[in-house]
């Protein structure tokens, strides 16, 4: 251990997994439990983990599980939306990359998958993870009154994805452009 209880570790040491079954559902809950200011119930981490298994990861040092983010996606209001639903890493490996990692990996697989936006709510007083999706991309998209049940307000976060322009030239030779164009 480093000072104020840091860990000494390098990025090649993170082991990177995807959720795979029922044993890692005692590590998401006891990382989120330890970690975030709201209580989950275990339907709430099955609902995740069940449907989705593919959107959430997790992060080992030397076994131990350090990280991990828990994720969905579907259909919302005419749109394929993607949500982080939660993200945690341990406070003592916590500003070295894991969480991009954890993120980046889960938007990868939302994007591959046909999303149009990855959304998620962050406490307004969480700067360390308003940082962090805001290097990732995010914008506030609107801030949530009294969210958490600690009484504490929310921004909701957005990621858009771009969309692709369609390149009517490069469907057409130069002759049959001139065709249409005349």
């Amino acid at each position: 251990m480093e000072g104020e209880g840091k860990v000494d570790f390098k990025a090649s040491e993170i082991e990177y997994v995807s959720y795979g079954g029922e044993h890692h559902l005692p590590l998401i809950m006891n990382l989120v439990d330890q970690e975030l200011s709201e209580p989950y119930s275990i339907f709430t981490y099955r609902y995740f983990v069940y449907l989705w298994p593919h959107l959430s990861f997790l992060a080992f040092h030397q076994g131990k599980c350090v990280g991990t983010v828990v994720c969905k996606m579907g259909d919302h209001r005419h749109t394929f939306r993607g949500y982080i639903a939660m993200l945690v890493v341990l406070n003592s490996y916590r500003g070295r990359g894991i969480a991009t990692e954890l993120v980046t990996r889960s938007i990868k697989v939302m994007m591959d998958s046909g999303c149009d936006e990855v959304t998620l709510e962050a406490e307004v007083t969480n700067k360390g993870a308003l940082a962090l999706y805001g290097r990732l991309g995010f914008i506030r998209a609107k801030r949530l009154f009294r969210y958490y049940l600690n009484g504490v307000d929310a921004f909701r976060l957005k990621l858009l994805f771009p969309r692709p322009q369609p390149n009517y030239y490069n469907e057409y030779t130069a002759d049959e452009a001139r065709v249409i164009v005349d």
